[in-house]
């Protein structure tokens, strides 16, 4: 058993990372301001012994006593509405809120999870994207408060391996979806799924050609504790490397869900990327690591969840 803090705790990956690691017998201490999520996400664990929720924020310290063994940050609004009414702060969490969770997990020798995302090869010139891909970013757009906030956090993880040879792993997080998914965050699979479940019209953004590769929660959070238990630095794709057009997953709700709902279509939102797409090679051979959820046999799943949660 070990002990492990999981900073954003109430959000939908960090939620299904300390049911994860209870579940193998850890015993976690899960932290979050509670700024992007209610903790509604935790409440099946209120009354496990081995969890433990502070509320706090990181960029403000690590509120946590005793030793521990591993520190993973996921620590960071995800979805673009969000991030961008939450500017500032979701700087602050990437910048001060990763130094202070690296000298907390520096100072008690534990490993360290940095939880970064595909938004830091922007709108991508290559395809798919490989981890030596430095990206194509726009650091002052609207979305750079996200994308930046991660290239730093990534600069921070490094200096603290190259100055103190601190215990560390990156991981590049794709598009993720699945159940807990917030229904107002605005992410793509939520929007559609919710907008068919209540027979609205689906928002498509832009002709719907540009394309994502969407990775089933269960296979996203395997790949992170294989990091987690390994001892690669990375920074390492996590994903599912089958893209889908936005048309596509579009499709494919209705298809699953019944709806007869149209599709509308609005302006491309600013820095959009028009092409996500990994390339996991180190995940397969470092790791031993690939998606096996179809994303059909997932939005059926996801679908299931908002059925029962809306």
């Amino acid at each position: 058993m070990a002990r492990i803090v999981v900073l954003g705790a109430s959000g939908f990956l960090g939620s299904h990372l300390c049911d994860e690691l209870i579940a193998r017998g850890d015993e976690v201490v899960g932290i979050d301001d509670l700024s992007s999520s209610t903790g509604v996400n935790l409440k099946a664990l209120e009354s496990e012994p081995r969890f433990t929720f502070l509320k706090g924020d990181i960029a403000e310290g690590i509120p946590v006593r005793g030793t521990v063994d591993a520190v993973l940050n996921f620590a960071s609004p995800a979805s673009p509405p969000r991030y961008l009414n939450m500017p500032i702060q979701t700087l602050r969490t990437g910048s001060r809120g990763t130094d202070n969770a690296l000298q907390f997990a520096l100072e008690n020798n534990a490993r360290f999870i940095m939880a970064s995302t595909s938004e830091v090869y922007g709108d991508p010139t290559i395809s798919p994207q490989v981890e030596t891909y430095w990206g194509n970013v726009n650091s002052i757009g609207e979305r750079s408060c996200y994308d930046e906030a991660k290239r730093y956090a990534e600069a921070l993880c490094m200096a603290y391996w190259r100055e103190y040879q601190a215990n560390i792993g990156i991981v590049r997080i794709f598009n993720t979806y699945g159940p807990r998914l917030d229904p107002t965050d605005g992410r793509v699979v939520s929007n559609f799924v919710c907008q068919a479940l209540q027979g609205q019209n689906l928002t498509v953004y832009g002709d719907g050609s540009q394309t994502r590769s969407f990775c089933y929660v269960d296979d996203e959070i395997r790949g992170i504790l294989a990091l987690l238990d390994s001892n690669e630095r990375g920074p390492i794709n996590i994903g599912n490397p089958v893209e889908f057009t936005m048309l596509e997953l579009a499709e494919l709700v209705l298809e699953l869900t019944g709806s007869q709902s149209q599709l509308v279509y609005e302006a491309l939102p600013a820095d959009d990327p028009l092409q996500r797409c990994p390339d996991i090679t180190l995940a397969r051979q470092l790791l031993k690591w690939e998606p096996t959820v179809e994303l059909r046999e997932g939005l059926r799943h996801t679908i299931e969840w908002f059925q029962k949660t809306l």
